[in-house]
């Protein structure tokens, strides 16, 4: 029989441990052709458990895991900070950027791995991703990223972007291409006569405007240099994403020029002319906010085929275009978000979710017309620890916003077999706020999410205007807008929820990390709706994020919010920082000490401001945790803390097991 327990504090067997545990993230795969052997898929995993290190994982055709790298070793790219793109194939070799040094080392089978680039002069001072290697296989190469302190950086005040070649035997990197701000995924086309890459240049980020280049490749005199680099597509207002040569010489790549991410190719091999021609043109986004390197979301098969994800309506779906007729088939599968896509013959493999299953490596045979068989796990699928009857399954939801327009997001249900709601009782909510804030609310399931829905919370993930899946004049809807109409959104989900009876408006709490943190301090300090919340590494003053970041988002502000310093009444008028006297509920703050994005600067000088206007609030520094935190412990005890500080400010009965958080109070 059901518990008798107020919603918000039933009890849970999703323990903040058993989130951490579940934490483990899967990034890139790929498959080998070894020489004379059968496939191999790899894939990488980000293990809290291990303190965040990235392990690559090899699976046998007979089906036997193996981890590849050694202890000591991580593959982690900090190129742009958030990485991506850390390694890559040749045969059975495998090349990877060690997380420690930054270097690019060389595995071979049943060797130990080896550094191919120098020591830099000081501490990660030369970068590495998305690496290619050449048909001869005598030379890698990728995106280089040299901070200051070396010579190359040539005086400039910011790190120096640009394409590099490194002999795959090891030796200094060489630059081939710096004529802009930043460059991405340089892939070579099937004669090694032509690179293609990516480009764009401040304060444009990649789903901002992006530019496609292409230049001759020459080896001769043991070198490798670049030819007649030439623009060949995209650049103001267009978005480019992942390049890629098919068989026959043909350029591929993704554009948003007709308001969604769609797949193109020029018409002719060699060397791009004339205008490219649209493929599968349908109302849904092929790519992803290209946040890190090395996502993928199209590949090849080898009979005249491209598969592909895309999103429509915030959902994920598979499908396959034959080149030869344009038809366009639909590949039935039970998963609703697809981060990565990479082919073999005519096997997808895709790392993929649903809402009642967490991500895992698929393997699926697509036959003619769509048709497949599968998906067949390529991983084990993770003993999660409680039945299925727990889960809350997302619904899709679309509610009207300010100024006539709609906003989108998923709605979970509290969820659990062993307690039920009260007499007429609604269900406190958490609205959870995605970073970037150019990203999305992912339909799949996460631990998180679960976390709050079995223990009586109701959950809403937003994706506020601006978020990525609803073609390019949703995502600009933000522009100018940040820290308004994001903050209107998650009003207006509240409302919306409130209005058909299934939340109790009167005990809505918003979460966030990044720049979600900032949305929630903003949303508390704009509005009322919020009985509390809490920021992850989250921005205060934007002003200082303008001045004090990264190279790769440090013009970013001057699309979300204004021209700087121009705008600098905005960016105080926006900034949480100096709105705090309009914050009335209490509020938890989350930082890294070693956050390179959002400086610990930015905790510590709202929790000030918080103290001095006599604001209920609690701060957890977390040492050696940089911007999110990916150590098994930390993610463990920094939930603790955040539902402790529910159960406190929203009156729940404490849970069982949780140490009480210490709250500020005057």
């Amino acid at each position: 029989m059901a518990e008798v327990v107020g919603a918000g504090a039933w009890p849970s067997p999703v323990t903040p441990e058993r989130v951490a545990e579940a934490g483990t993230r899967l990034g890139e795969a790929h498959v080998s052709h070894p020489v004379g052997g059968s496939e191999a898929v790899w894939w990488d995993e980000q293990r809290p458990a291990e303190g965040g290190r990235t392990q690559i994982i090899r699976r046998s055709p007979d089906g036997a895991l193996a981890d590849i790298l050694p202890p000591g070793f991580s593959a982690s790219s900090r190129a742009h900070e958030y990485g991506g793109g850390a390694w890559w194939l040749e045969s059975e070799t495998v090349f990877f950027v060690n997380d420690a040094d930054q270097r690019i080392w060389r595995l071979d089978p049943g060797f130990a791995p080896i550094p191919l680039t120098p020591e830099p002069a000081n501490e990660r001072g030369w970068r590495f991703a998305d690496g290619v290697l050449t048909a001869d296989l005598r030379w890698i190469v990728c995106v280089g990223e040299i901070h200051p302190g070396e010579e190359a950086h040539d005086g400039r005040d910011e790190a120096v972007n640009a394409l590099v070649a490194i002999p795959a035997t090891g030796g200094v990197p060489e630059i081939l291409w710096a004529g802009s701000d930043f460059v991405s995924t340089p892939r070579i086309d099937p004669e090694t006569q032509l690179l293609a890459w990516l480009a764009w240049n401040h304060p444009d980020m990649p789903w901002d405007s992006t530019e496609l280049w292409v230049a001759g490749l020459d080896r001769s005199e043991g070198l490798l240099t670049l030819w007649a680099p030439e623009c060949v597509a995209g650049g103001e207002e267009e978005s480019l994403s992942q390049p890629g040569w098919d068989q026959n010489g043909r350029l591929w790549f993704v554009s948003d020029r007709s308001n969604w991410w769609n797949l193109y190719h020029f018409p002719f091999p060699g060397r791009p002319e004339g205008d490219p021609v649209i493929e599968a043109s349908r109302p849904a986004d092929v790519a992803l906010p290209q946040w890190v390197f090395g996502t993928s979301r199209w590949a090849f098969l080898s009979d005249a085929r491209v598969v592909f994800a895309s999103s429509a309506d915030g959902l994920d779906s598979l499908a396959v275009l034959d080149m030869m007729t344009g038809k366009v088939d639909p590949v039935p599968l039970p998963l609703t978000s697809i981060s990565q896509v990479t082919s073999s013959e005519s096997t997808v493999v895709v790392v993929g979710s649903s809402f009642t299953s967490p991500p895992s490596v698929h393997a699926v045979l697509v036959g003619r017309h769509g048709s497949a068989s599968g998906p067949v796990p390529l991983r084990p699928q993770p003993d999660l620890g409680f039945s299925s009857a727990y889960v809350s399954v997302g619904q899709p939801i679309s509610y009207p916003t300010s100024g006539g327009a709609r906003a989108h997001g998923f709605f979970y249900p509290p969820t659990n077999p062993g307690a039920s709601l009260i007499g007429g009782e609604r269900p406190p909510l958490v609205v959870l706020i995605h970073g970037g804030p150019v990203s999305a609310a992912r339909p799949e399931l996460r631990m998180i999410v679960q976390f709050w829905t079995t223990r009586g919370f109701a959950v809403v993930d937003v994706n506020h205007r601006g978020s990525t899946g609803f073609g390019r004049r949703y995502r600009k809807l933000l522009r100018g807008q940040w820290g308004v109409v994001d903050v209107e959104d998650c009003v207006a989900a509240v409302r919306f929820l409130s209005e058909s009876g299934r939340v109790d408006p009167s005990r809505a709490v918003i979460r966030g990390g990044s720049a979600g943190g900032f949305t929630t301090l903003a949303a508390l300090a704009g509005s009322d709706v919020f009985a509390a919340g809490a920021s992850y590494y989250g921005i205060a003053d934007l002003a200082v994020l303008a001045t004090d970041t990264h190279k790769f988002e440090s013009h970013d502000l001057e699309r979300l919010v204004g021209p700087w310093p121009e705008a600098a009444a905005v960016y105080r008028e926006r900034s949480p920082l100096f709105r705090v006297s309009d914050i009335a509920s209490p509020v938890i703050i989350f930082q890294g000490s070693e956050d390179r994005v959002v400086p610990p600067v930015q905790a510590e000088l709202i929790v000030a401001a918080l103290r001095e206007q006599g604001v209920p609030h609690a701060y957890v520094l977390v040492e050696g945790e940089g911007h999110g935190f990916r150590q098994a412990e930390n993610v463990a005890s920094t939930l603790a803390a955040e539902c402790s500080f529910y159960a406190q400010v929203l009156g729940l009965g404490h849970p069982d097991g949780i140490e009480p958080v210490e709250i500020w109070r005057p």
